[in-house]
């Protein structure tokens, strides 16, 4: 339990003329209109308006996308030692240096330039059951990234090599591969946590016959395929920003961490209780009554409000001959590989649900999905990596 004190009655009637404020300037606004019958100046000038953040919006989009056309990628695969000794912990240092670059774009930079944060993406591909590891950057930082996974791990190597998914021919009714694949999301909002090494105890560095790694059903699953069959995992991230709106302003947004905040606050809402003050002119007291199960998940979300954030898409996709997996009908493969994340699931905190599945049971959008989207999502897991 939790006691701290209330807002003062000034501070009640502060915040309700903050909210009303809005509201008073547009009756006012209204009325002059209405007084002087200026409708029609207000029309053109709205139309302006409108048709000037619609040429904005349409600036920035090319820019960005000439921008993003301009940035040359390299894939490196990752070859690990044999022998792994180190805490997964390693691998996360390795992210957050090498991966993670939060930088501030100037107006020039980000409405001339077009220039935004790169993206990287980080991928497990099984190639008739050789299982590979790779990670897709920006070319300008491939040194960092080979010395940051060197620091970490000092018997792996690093190579650039040719792209795999190119080997794969377009998705067609002609072609000589069939696929499916799905994208993920997460099934609650994003300050819920899923469950990870941590929770495994591989940060304690527990003794080899008493490790559970929960990337081994991934590996295994992988290792298992057979000639003629494929199977990627790709996760693409990029430095989290600020996304969320803050309530109470105009144009304020704040990052997911303070979204985590405000996602705490909601799950404390039916246990938070306000008593009036025992003593006349003191301020009422708020207590929070939280039950015990809840600790758990109010533990982890405040552990993950510790660590860096990239927003990141995950997806899967499994093709093969069609020999193997013949259009219309599904092999065990092909149902399995949608399996592969449960191990990070929890269900006092967060998992993975799909979409935008290839089969269009699951899609993303309003519209009742149609053949024509179903290969244009085929084909985007299948090339469009970034």
């Amino acid at each position: 339990m939790a006691i701290s004190e209330g807002p003062s009655e000034a501070d009640v009637i502060a915040k309700a003329a903050i909210k009303l404020f809005p509201w008073l300037i547009a009756a006012l606004v209204f009325y002059i209109l209405w007084r002087f019958n200026a409708w029609k100046g207000v029309f053109a000038l709205a139309g302006t308006i409108a048709l000037g953040w619609v040429a904005w919006k349409l600036w920035v989009h090319y820019i960005r996308q000439d921008f993003i056309s301009g940035i040359d990628y390299v894939l490196l695969e990752i070859v690990p030692p044999r022998d792994v000794e180190r805490s997964p912990k390693a691998m996360e240092l390795f992210i957050t240096n090498a991966l993670y670059h939060w930088s501030m774009k100037g107006g020039k930079e980000e409405y001339w330039q077009g220039a935004v944060w790169f993206w990287f993406s980080l991928e497990i591909a099984s190639i008739d059951g050789q299982v590979h590891f790779y990670v897709r950057t920006p070319t300008r930082i491939r040194s960092l990234i080979e010395t940051q996974m060197y620091a970490q791990f000092p018997q792996a190597q690093v190579k650039a090599v040719e792209d795999y998914t190119l080997a794969v021919d377009e998705i067609t009714p002609e072609s000589d591969w069939n696929g499916w694949g799905c994208e993920f999301k997460l099934l609650k909002p994003e300050g819920y946590p899923i469950t990870t090494y941590i929770d495994y105890g591989l940060d304690e560095d527990p003794k080899e016959e008493y490790k559970i790694d929960p990337i081994s059903p991934i590996i295994e699953f992988f290792g298992s395929l057979q000639k003629g069959e494929q199977a990627w995992m790709q996760i693409v991230i990029t430095p989290s920003k600020k996304v969320y709106r803050t309530k109470g302003t105009w144009f304020g947004q704040h990052d997911w961490v303070e979204e985590s905040k405000v996602e705490t606050k909601a799950l404390l809402a039916p246990y938070t209780r306000i008593f009036a003050p025992g003593v006349a002119g003191a301020s009422p007291t708020k207590g929070v009554y939280a039950p015990v199960y809840l600790n758990p998940t109010l533990e982890k979300m405040s552990k993950k409000r510790d660590k860096l954030g990239f927003e990141t898409g995950v997806r899967v996709m499994y093709v093969a001959k069609k020999e193997i997996f013949t259009p219309g009908r599904r092999t065990n493969n092909s149902r399995n590989i949608r399996l592969i994340l449960r191990q990070y699931e929890n269900p006092s905190a967060n998992g993975f649900t799909r979409f935008n599945s290839t089969q269009g049971d699951a899609y993303g959008g309003i519209i009742t999905i149609t053949t024509k989207t179903v290969m244009m999502l085929a084909n985007r897991m299948l090339n469009h990596i970034i």
